[in-house]
């Protein structure tokens, strides 16, 4: 079943097959600068099986061999590539057409959390970013 996901405007949009290879919230500082927010969900699924619609996407490269991809009319967040996540696209969950659907897994960058932000789930949560997601889900397998 294909799932879609828009920016605000709507002038960007992506669709994806098949499920989602893993769903988690993110504390890094570049990520919560990237999108103004305490914390960040993401979700995370082939490259293969996923494609921009609408109006081309921005692409900016926040550091070596990592890109950040984001709507040129309304400047929201899009998505994330990474040379270290070859074959992987990463989106911003609340980008979901249905971000009801989003069902998070587990936390990374923990130790980065604002001390207000206040994390009352059972959810695993990991020091550091993961090269790959838990059960090395790296290979991006549909």
């Amino acid at each position: 079943m294909e799932k879609t996901g828009r920016c605000l405007c709507g002038q960007t949009r992506f669709a994806f097959e098949g499920e989602v290879t893993w769903a988690c919230y993110c504390h890094c500082d570049d990520c919560r600068r990237n999108c103004a927010a305490p914390v960040v969900a993401w979700l995370g699924l082939p490259e293969k099986a996923f494609r921009w619609v609408g109006d081309d996407v921005r692409t900016y490269e926040s550091s070596p061999r990592v890109r950040r991809h984001f709507c040129a009319t309304c400047g929201t967040p899009m998505g994330f590539e990474a040379d270290h996540y070859a074959g992987g696209m990463h989106l911003y969950a609340a980008t979901l057409d249905d971000p009801r659907e989003f069902k998070p897994e587990f936390h990374v960058n923990f130790q980065s959390k604002l001390p207000w932000l206040k994390v009352q789930d059972d959810l695993p949560k990991y020091e550091g970013t993961l090269l790959h997601a838990p059960e090395d889900l790296s290979t991006y397998e549909v």
